[in-house]
């Protein structure tokens, strides 16, 4: 770790401030601001604010005096700290969506339920699984709560919601995994402060299932893009493959990165580009109409659903055709659909509800409710070639 700090010459308040910043972890740098009684007011997204009279005992403490020139270039070169596009705000659909920052061994990560209730023994397991990648684990209160009366839920909307917000807005998280998907999480969407996480700044959601309704919000509301990939539930009981995509995800920065590890089938022809979209077919159909929904214009759109009756499928399909949600979308990738029906049968649905809209559609990705889900970044580039039958990310998932 490098803690850096720039000269006092910051005016406000009627004084001189210096920076307090690391190019290494923001954990590191909370847990050495806090070492030294600097105040958690004092962060300001990816530095700590310090006055011009503490600067020599900040020195003192171990921080290396560097220029503001210099420590602003290597936060950037270590990716803490965000340009231009990787600003929090709304964007249209089909824009590429604000990056957080890639996670680093000894990185404080939170579990929370914004959704259903959680099996503790799988909770557990998954649990396990983010500390032997380094992760510091923190259980958010709440996380293995149940609702009184909808047995269904992971507690109370209220309380749900809360533990989100607050894992979010802790200075020294830098990701939110989901526990578990289920049913519930449409349902906090209006209770979150949507004003604290744009100020809390980029950090990374996981999840998938039910999750895909905070996927839309995250991106409609902030602009940010977010992981479709396991909940921890289901980390202790995916394969090998599924946990090294989603750690090389979250903590390796590539380009290129292969979605199909061997090729796909092709329903419709073709090669096309840009940003990944969609997640759960039934949330998405679900969503329309609300401030949340995010179409697939001008992205690849992503599906993947489980235990749908085949009559189901076709509806909610023929949602999304009716509600416009797929007009100018450049590609389609279909992922698993568990207990939905055969492989001919949905095949036939898929080329019969979706072969018009004449874009390059491959489907049976390893994406979706499987040992072998596979995890990607929404909102980020990819390259879709039926031809091929490859989906490949074009940019790192996170910075």
């Amino acid at each position: 770790m490098t803690l850096l700090i720039d000269p006092p010459q910051s005016p406000g308040h009627g004084r001189l401030w210096a920076h307090l910043s690391s190019d290494a972890s923001f954990s590191e740098l909370h847990e050495f601001a806090a070492a030294l009684g600097i105040p958690s007011r004092g962060f300001d997204r990816d530095h700590y604010d310090v006055p011009a009279d503490r600067y020599e005992s900040v020195v003192a403490a171990g921080a290396t005096p560097v220029s503001s020139r210099d420590l602003i270039g290597r936060l950037h070169e270590a990716g803490l700290r965000r340009r231009q596009g990787e600003r929090l705000m709304p964007r249209a659909a089909g824009a590429r969506l604000a990056r957080a920052p890639r996670l680093r061994p000894g990185d404080a990560v939170a579990v929370t339920s914004p959704s259903g209730p959680v099996p503790a023994a799988e909770l557990d397991a998954g649990v396990a699984i983010l500390e032997s990648w380094g992760l510091g684990v923190r259980l958010m209160p709440q996380v293995r709560a149940q609702h009184e009366q909808l047995s269904y839920l992971a507690g109370d909307d209220a309380v749900r919601a809360g533990d989100l917000v607050r894992a979010w807005c802790d200075p020294s998280v830098r990701a939110v995994f989901c526990a578990r998907g289920g049913y519930g999480a449409q349902r906090i969407l209006d209770l979150v402060d949507w004003e604290a996480l744009t100020s809390a700044g980029p950090k990374v959601l996981v999840g998938f299932s039910d999750v895909t309704a905070l996927h839309q919000a995250f991106a409609s509301r902030l602009g940010l893009s977010t992981i479709h990939g396991p909940v921890v539930t289901s980390l202790g009981t995916g394969t090998d493959a599924a946990r090294e995509q989603l750690r090389s995800l979250l903590f390796e920065r590539s380009a290129l990165t292969p979605l199909t590890p061997s090729p796909a089938p092709a329903l419709a022809p073709g090669r096309a580009e840009g940003p990944l979209a969609g997640g759960n077919l039934a949330l998405l159909a679900a969503e329309v109409g609300t401030p949340d929904s995010r179409s697939g214009a001008d992205s690849i759109a992503v599906l993947e659903d489980v235990d749908e009756d085949l009559y189901r499928l076709d509806r909610l399909l023929t949602q999304l055709l009716r509600s416009g949600w797929f007009e100018r979308v450049r590609a389609i990738a279909l992922g698993q659909f568990t207990g939905c029906g055969s492989p001919d049968s949905l095949r036939h649905l898929f080329t019969e509800r979706l072969g018009h809209l004449g874009v390059p559609t491959l489907w049976d990705l390893r994406i979706g409710h499987m040992a072998d889900n596979l995890g990607f970044p929404l909102g980020v580039p990819a390259l879709l070639d039926a031809d091929a039958g490859t989906l490949t990310l074009l940019e790192s998932a996170l910075v």
